[in-house]
């Protein structure tokens, strides 16, 4: 369970294609708080949370299909 303070630290950022590879933190992010860059999958499942700052990435569109 979360409390109203857990609820309101999580951010939550929809992303497009263009914007893959995922990585977090993500250029938008400040500096002075940010952690080691980390690349996240998140093309399969439309979904990816950071191991770090809990960041949840949503891709817009959902899952890419497809490929080579």
């Amino acid at each position: 369970m979360t409390t109203d303070n857990e609820t309101k630290r999580t951010r939550h950022i929809e992303i497009t294609p263009a914007d893959l590879p995922l990585h977090c933190p993500t250029p938008e992010m400040l500096l002075w708080n940010a952690h080691p860059r980390v690349y996240m999958p998140i093309e399969k499942t439309g979904e990816a949370l950071c191991p770090y700052c809990g960041t949840k990435y949503t891709l817009k569109g959902g899952p890419v299909s497809g490929g080579h």
